[in-house]
């Protein structure tokens, strides 16, 4: 079955939604279908008491996301993109991620936040923004950052059944992509996917980004340079074990995303390899400038494919 990155995030809520009437949705627009169409057709299967379309007060979506979540539901909170989630940030940072260690346990937020990330574009500075980094760094939540159909699907039932709050960041520009949907067992958090394997170089990246590093990975081929091309999935737990080995076997890592090189979770990735094999890395990342709306100005905030192929000659040479 073939489907884009919106309709298999739908097609895996309605399942869930089905088995489990303790899930809820709430948020601006989710009745219509949202802007992406991630819930067509969800408030006319589940009707308006499980489809809550919100006022616009993102700081209220979130905190009555907290609160049904303390009180036994599992509520999916729609912020419609990551930048408008800046508005709730108390709510995610104090109340959601803090609950079960401040309480002993006694209380659990199962709660997943759809922060959709990345650049949009011609949508200038406000609505273009990566923010995973901000929230690998919160202790009490899961990062998930799914880059294909299969994953949006298969990373939102794992993260619905996660029990903890996790900060699931799809990518603005992705909800049209097509992709083949097949029945898979669980995904597991915390595990990346290799895409291709390779001996010389280790390329690391997530989101969209993995398809820009796809190309990169394909154009050093030509040149007979074989990548070991991962997927991290999630950024919180990351899959250090995944990397780590490959970086071991390559010599070599490069850390790619889209997001801005400066205190990107590419540094992490890095410090982290660099640390347990003693292999070089390189971090690729965009400039630390905001994303301009005059295609000139927001094509020099993206990483493409060529700026990749250059950063790996240069960590090969």
């Amino acid at each position: 079955m073939v489907l884009s990155y919106a309709q298999a995030a739908c097609r895996a809520l309605e399942q869930a939604m089905q088995a489990d009437e303790r899930i809820v949705v709430l948020g601006e627009d989710v009745g219509r279908g949202g802007i992406f169409g991630q819930y067509a057709g969800l408030q006319a299967r589940f009707g308006t008491q499980r489809v809550i379309d919100t006022p616009i007060s993102e700081s209220t979506i979130m905190g009555a996301g907290v609160g049904m979540a303390l009180a036994g539901c599992k509520p999916v909170v729609e912020m419609r993109v990551v930048d408008f989630a800046l508005c709730a940030m108390d709510e995610i940072v104090n109340q959601a991620a803090k609950n079960r260690f401040m309480f002993g346990g006694q209380g659990r937020v199962p709660l997943v936040a759809r922060l959709p990330i990345g650049m949009w574009s011609a949508s200038a500075a406000q609505h273009s923004q990566s923010f995973e980094s901000w929230f690998a760094h919160l202790p009490g939540v899961v990062v998930v950052c799914p880059s294909t159909p299969q994953d949006n699907h298969d990373l939102l039932r794992a993260a619905l059944d996660c029990g903890d709050p996790v900060i699931y960041m799809e990518h603005k520009e992705l909800w049209p992509l097509q992709g083949e949907l097949q029945a898979t067992a669980p995904a597991a958090l915390g595990q990346a996917r290799r895409w291709r394997e390779g001996r010389d170089l280790t390329l690391v990246s997530w989101s969209r980004q993995m398809h820009w590093a796809a190309e990169a990975a394909q154009t050093l081929a030509d040149e007979g340079v074989q990548a070991d091309l991962i997927d991290l999935r999630t950024l919180w737990p990351w899959d250090r074990d995944a990397v780590c080995e490959s970086a071991a076997r390559s010599g070599r890592l490069l850390v790619v995303h889209e997001a801005v090189q400066v205190a990107g979770f590419g540094a992490e990735v890095a410090a982290s390899a660099a640390e347990a094999t003693g292999c070089r890395v390189r971090r690729l990342g965009a400039p630390r400038i905001p994303v301009g709306y005059a295609p000139t100005l927001e094509e020099a905030a993206r990483v493409r494919p060529a700026a990749i192929v250059a950063a790996a000659r240069e960590l090969l040479r």
